[in-house]
């Protein structure tokens, strides 16, 4: 791993130090008195293939702050607890991604493997946010159809229309406002943030260290501006930018980008002899995968194949959103090249992808829009909308216009409870970015708002691979070496630095 020093991308550093002075750092919320917070009640639930002593409990949280004796949710928690109490320093709270990941979920895939590399120094906990996987669901009530994961996300038409994706948005926007009630409109990073806190009372911490994955980068940001106290040492790997008036919408939009980032990884993978045997190799030259796939779109949408899931052909918008999901991870490469060679096949029904193959569960699609609608009133009118989408449809191919679109909360009805919270360099310098270089979800560029935005507070380990994830994920030896030692030591690098492939 090799550091280098202020490049222009880190000259901005300096103007949050300004912000700073004029603004103050960012109080917690007052809310008013509640009783202390009970104790969890902890039981045996390790799986198979899981961490070894998994424990897991039921945290209750109020469903709205402001009403802490009010009407109460049931969250799910878990934890690991070390293995050497002797070397035990502390709380590692995993932050999953999303919205809508399960950390209970994310525990029983890393927990043993991030207690392994921590050496028992860490109790290593998590909680499924409001909405997901164990805890307190919501329901927006929405038709099997709106709940397709194409039709959620808003492709734009063949011919780049949205009026179809304008009519969507708006039935499901008044769907959720009918039905989701108070418990959909508490689904927020700002409650999430403050029930990770209430967890913190619970297990008796007066700080926590975290490890914050994707959209948990930004709960960890706002914790951390929110409780600076109570942050011990702090991991963020692949963040988003943290802008405060756009939230989600900017990460969206930066998606266009991060395809245009990670593509080329692809191109490479499918064009070296090494597929042959296999069957998978699309191109002999890696320029040609991208017009041969960008061709292959084309071709679906004005002639849909059946596949093997009946009554879901695979369409132009489905092969777009199955690149998208197969640039996460480069073990991920071979069922989206399997899937372009059925499609080119005439002899072979091509296969979907599982989360194409039918509707979401409605509780998934609800927190999915439910948390990124309600944290910020999103911006744009329809015209606006379809401005940009032609824009960006000829700018950026590979995501077609689906970065810039129309979404639900274009007509959310309720406005957000709060404004979000501005990130800003005030509070301890102990955070560690951990950054691929290709990101196809949240890319370098906006990774880099984030760092500008912690100032002095953090270091971050820019790493030259692609893929979304990167600690004990998509990334190398040197960029998992970096955050251990963080997380074991608290040494962290002295300057931003670089971890080669």
């Amino acid at each position: 791993m090799r550091t280098y020093g202020k490049t222009a991308a880190f000259v901005a550093l300096s103007v949050t130090t300004v912000a700073t002075v004029l603004t103050g750092a960012t109080a917690p919320q007052a809310v008013a008195s509640a009783d202390p917070v009970p104790a969890l009640d902890w039981r045996p639930c390790a799986t198979a293939g899981g961490p070894v002593g998994q424990e897991c409990a039921e945290l209750p949280v109020p469903v709205d702050y402001r009403d802490p004796g009010g009407p109460q949710l049931s969250l799910a928690v878990t934890r690991v607890r070390s293995d050497r109490p002797g070397a035990r320093r502390g709380t590692l709270v995993v932050i999953a991604g999303g919205p809508g990941t399960s950390g209970v979920q994310r525990v029983t895939e890393k927990g043993e493997r991030l207690r392994q590399e921590t050496e028992g120094r860490y109790d290593i906990v998590s909680l499924d946010p409001r909405g997901v996987g164990g805890s307190a669901k919501a329901s927006c009530g929405l038709d099997p159809e709106d709940r397709e994961l194409v039709n959620m996300r808003s492709w734009p038409a063949a011919d780049g229309s949205i009026t179809e994706n304008v009519s969507r948005s708006r039935r499901i926007a008044e769907a959720c406002a009918r039905n989701g009630g108070a418990v959909l409109r508490s689904l927020t990073t700002a409650n999430e943030v403050r029930d990770i806190d209430r967890f913190r009372q619970a297990l008796g911490e007066e700080k926590l260290s975290a490890w914050g994955i994707s959209y948990g980068t930004y709960v960890g940001a706002v914790y951390a501006q929110k409780y600076p106290q109570h942050t011990d040492r702090w991991v963020l790997d692949s963040s988003g930018d943290p802008d405060p008036s756009r939230v989600a919408q900017g990460w969206m939009a930066n998606m266009a980008v991060g395809a245009e980032d990670r593509f080329p990884d692809f191109a490479r993978w499918a064009a070296d002899p090494a597929r042959e045997e296999a069957g998978l190799r699309l191109a002999k030259r890696a320029e040609d995968v991208r017009p041969l796939v960008l061709e292959l779109a084309a071709r679906l949408d004005r002639e849909p194949r059946e596949s093997t899931t009946a009554g879901v052909p695979l369409t132009g918008n489905r092969l777009r959103q199955a690149l998208q999901m197969g640039m996460y991870d480069d073990a991920a490469f071979a069922g989206f090249a399997e899937l372009v060679q059925a499609a080119r096949s005439t002899s072979v029904k091509p296969v979907l992808p599982a989360a194409l193959a039918g509707p979401l569960p409605d509780a998934d699609a609800a927190v999915s829009m439910a948390v990124v609608c309600n944290d910020v009133r999103w911006q744009g009118t329809v015209p606006s909308y379809r401005r940009a989408v032609a824009v960006d449809r000829a700018k950026h191919p590979l995501t077609a216009g689906i970065p810039v679109n129309v979404t639900p909360c274009a007509f959310w009805k309720d406005a957000p409870a709060q404004e979000p919270t501005r990130i800003t360099d005030a509070g301890p310098s102990n955070v560690l970015m951990i950054q691929g270089l290709r990101d196809p979800a949240t890319p370098y560029s906006g990774a880099l708002k984030m760092r500008a935005a912690f100032g002095d507070r953090a270091r971050m380990v820019a790493v030259d691979h692609g893929g979304h994830g990167m600690y004990l994920g998509n990334g190398n030896a040197c960029g998992d070496r970096a955050v251990t030692t963080f997380l074991n030591t608290g040494a962290r690098p002295e300057q931003d630095a670089y971890c080669a492939n």
